[in-house]
């Protein structure tokens, strides 16, 4: 019985003591704004959409592009598509009475999943800069701008945003975003971030180095693999998005399981990244595996031994452990936990990567996505 529960207190100091380390370094860092050194700059920019299907929304997303505070003349639209749905030739009709921004559309009649499409689209683009996004999302229209700004520091060799709004009315989402916001700025504080969003990134064309065919994760490998190359990669606030999200437990696995399984991937493919590059491998990546790799497994076996120390104790009394922690996600997953909502975020998180462990194991995880309709449906 005692062995049991000294057991369960360290698992769960073992899970729980980096997030506390991480709050007081952020508690005494308090990190504001974007560390890079900003200053206008107006290079001609490449804006890479990848689509599949899009027809019903691509309108929306043009709108949202022209509406950009910048240049239109300095402007290239990118559509790296693979739609049997007319979505390139709404987006042709849309701007063919336009002199700018110029189309550049890359067709694929076979799906080939994400990464290898925007591997060609990066190459194809013409603009000193590349800002990637996607159709099911909004941006301020200062993005843009805001984000060519941090990449006229020359240390920068990518930005991405903050989502400042969930579309769908999501406290679970809403939640997750806010604490991995304030882990990105504290994180681009100490060097670089490690996770970037794909609704809203930018980077130097001259720094893209080509991610993996079956990438899961396209938008953290393109950063990852710039801050290899020796700049950072950062978030910076000011550069804002909109995204939909849901709460629902199973709605919200078909989309962050996937997601969890290309950063799983990533840190194991650049394990030897730990250490070097600065801070970035001595702190960031350190805590980002402990997070995302050893931590979902420490809580389940804190679980497993809380349950048999309970059990140990008062007997068939003792299940009430795990039914309790199936009634704290019954209620999270509602919206329902009232100021204990954002710990369900990170029970949320955890058992995404949990699921994606064990899914990458059993050799899952190819580079070809569903379209989330639930999501959809929240953007529409």
């Amino acid at each position: 019985m005692d062995l049991l529960v000294g057991a369960t207190a360290a698992l769960f100091a073992a899970a729980g003591l980096p997030y506390l380390g991480y709050a007081l370094l952020y508690a005494t860092a308090r990190p504001s704004g974007s560390p890079a050194e900003k200053r206008p700059w107006e290079p001609a920019v490449s804006v890479v959409v990848p689509t599949y299907n899009e027809a019903t929304i691509v309108e929306r997303k043009l709108d949202d592009v022209l509406a950009l505070e910048y240049p239109t003349e300095k402007l290239e639209l990118v559509l790296a598509d693979a739609s049997d749905d007319g979505t390139p030739e709404i987006v042709r009709s849309y701007l063919e009475d336009r002199e700018s921004p110029r189309l550049t559309t890359l067709r694929d009649d076979e799906r080939r999943g994400v990464a290898p499409a925007l591997n060609e689209a990066f190459r194809a683009a013409s603009g000193e800069v590349i800002f990637r996004t996607d159709a099911d999302s909004t941006l301020a229209p200062d993005a843009l701008r805001q984000a060519v700004a941090n990449l006229a520091d020359e240390r920068i060799g990518a930005v991405t945003g903050r989502q400042s709004e969930v579309l769908g009315d999501s406290a679970v989402e809403a939640d997750y975003r806010d604490m991995l916001s304030r882990l990105q700025a504290l994180e681009s504080h100490l060097d670089s971030t490690f996770i970037f969003h794909g609704p809203c990134f930018a980077f130097r064309r001259e720094d893209f180095v080509p991610i993996d065919p079956d990438s899961l994760a396209d938008d953290t490998e393109v950063a990852l693999r710039i801050r290899r190359s020796g700049k950072r990669v950062v978030m910076d606030p000011a550069m804002r998005f909109a995204e939909s999200g849901a709460s629902g437990f199973r709605t919200r696995r078909k989309r962050k399981d996937r997601r969890a399984m290309g950063l799983l991937r990533l840190l194991v493919r650049n394990r030897d990244m730990l250490g070097r590059y600065g801070r970035y491998g001595r702190v960031v990546l350190p805590f980002n595996w402990w997070f995302m790799v050893v931590s979902p497994w420490l809580a389940v076996l804190a679980a497993l031994s809380a349950t048999l120390a309970a059990v140990s104790a008062v007997g068939a009394a003792g299940l009430a452990v795990p039914a309790g922690v199936v009634a704290f996600a019954w209620l999270g997953q509602r919206d329902g936990l009232g100021p204990l909502q954002p710990l369900y975020a990170v029970l949320d998180s955890q058992a995404s990567l949990l699921v994606a462990a064990v899914r990458l194991l059993a050799g899952g995880g190819d580079g070809i996505w569903e379209i989330d309709r639930e999501s959809r449906e929240a953007f529409e």
